[in-house]
């Protein structure tokens, strides 16, 4: 694939959901969310990150961010394509996050992953070193 075809947006266009439902059906963790649902995040979310290929016009990878700007950025929902993984699109995707001039003075900037995906993660800095943290969870919806 040439990446050059690939063009970065900061929003998902309404007629761009159902491609965005497509890409959140093939994540194990978003694949049960609703539209109207989804469409409520997106407003909700502090920066969005999605990548069109250009020549067929299809939403190939998408991440989402919430961050106070100061002390904490929380990326969220990085997904791409199934037939587009490997092909450079995450790594296109989560260079655009990093360098994103809104998280350029965040102190902290974290993610959850499986970790299958800590090499991937770990060439933009991140690290599972995080002191004696862990991750706790509310569930509210089954």
């Amino acid at each position: 694939m040439d990446l050059r075809e690939v063009e970065l947006r900061d929003r998902v266009a309404d007629e761009r959901l159902p491609q965005l439902m497509a890409l959140f059906a093939a994540g194990w963790w978003t694949a049960d969310r609703a539209p109207e649902d989804v469409a409520a995040m997106l407003a909700a979310s502090d920066l969005v990150f999605a990548l069109v290929h250009r020549p067929d016009d299809r939403m190939v990878g998408f991440a989402r961010v919430l961050t106070d700007g100061v002390y904490l950025a929380l990326v969220l929902d990085v997904l791409v394509a199934p037939d587009m993984r490997g092909s450079g699109v995450g790594a296109m995707l989560m260079d655009a996050v990093v360098r994103h001039p809104r998280l350029a003075a965040v102190g902290s900037v974290e993610l959850v992953c499986q970790p299958e995906l800590f090499p991937f993660y770990r060439r933009w800095g991140f690290t599972e070193q995080v002191g004696r943290s862990t991750l706790m969870r509310l569930t509210r919806s089954s």
